[in-house]
């Protein structure tokens, strides 16, 4: 027998070099690991923070600085992280990697970096110059660090309408603690 006629029917044409609209560093990125509502948070997330950290930025001067700085620190550490965890839920990474972990790990970031953005924007209120660069990077930094807390509000949500689903409707503790295990 011939090897073509054996191996045509089972084996496809090179395809050639990939074609089409998921092609090349697209193909690497897949943002339906998030629902719609938490890709929109996690996208304000990482363009308010980055917004909040290019205005406090371009401040030329301050009198008293602390405030300053530690807005500065926040607001670009807020930024990186948000990077990193977007970066992970739409990148084959998140395969790779246990997903309750990457989840955990959202959920306790989001809350932090929610509250201490939160922080950083009251204690810049009170130390700010009333320049307009620092009353655009602390609006923002307010704006900012609420997306960290309503999408923490949202995993919270989606936490307990998932741990509701997984409770038996019909048993209560009492009589499951009393009913045998082979019955």
């Amino acid at each position: 027998m011939e090897n073509g006629a054996v191996y045509s029917p089972t084996t496809e044409e090179d395809p050639g070099p990939a074609r089409g609209p998921r092609s090349g560093l697209a193909a690497y990125f897949f943002m339906g690991r998030l629902p719609l509502l938490r890709r929109v948070l996690k996208g304000l997330q990482l363009l308010l923070s980055l917004l909040a950290f290019i205005c406090e930025e371009v401040v030329s001067q301050c009198t008293l600085c602390g405030g300053l700085y530690f807005f500065e620190f926040v607001s670009c550490s807020a930024f990186l992280l948000s990077l990193l965890i977007l970066i992970v839920y739409c990148t084959p990474f998140y395969e790779r990697v246990d997903t309750t972990k990457v989840k955990s790990s959202d959920f306790y970031i989001t809350l932090g970096t929610g509250c201490v953005f939160l922080l950083a924007s009251i204690i810049f209120v009170s130390t700010h110059d009333r320049t307009s660069a620092e009353i655009a990077a602390i609006v923002f930094g307010f704006i900012a660090s609420f997306m960290f807390l309503l999408d923490f509000v949202t995993m919270l949500y989606e936490k307990r309408q998932e741990s509701q689903l997984r409770k038996p409707e019909n048993t209560t503790r009492a009589e499951a603690l009393t009913e045998p295990l082979n019955a």
